[in-house]
């Protein structure tokens, strides 16, 4: 069995809205010196069954878990 971690983010070029408002609360909070933040998101799975977990998850970022027009990924696999 195999613990699949996923990231997920948006391309450089590619307009966060959920950066740019931790951004600019975190700069309201007294933070000034935050700046380019990006915001992503993390899935997590255990995969089991297969020869080559790492290329199955790919597989699965590039159907379902990734919007790869406008996202990038990361895959770990352990």
């Amino acid at each position: 069995m195999a613990k699949i971690k996923v990231h997920v983010f948006l391309k450089a070029g590619v307009l966060d809205v959920q950066g740019k408002a931790v951004e600019g609360a975190l700069q309201g909070l007294g933070w000034s010196g935050v700046s380019n933040a990006r915001v992503g998101k993390l899935i997590e799975f255990d995969l089991d069954g297969v020869e080559d977990p790492q290329g199955e998850a790919k597989k699965m970022c590039e159907q379902l878990l990734a919007n790869t027009v406008i996202e990038g990924y990361r895959i770990e696999a352990a």
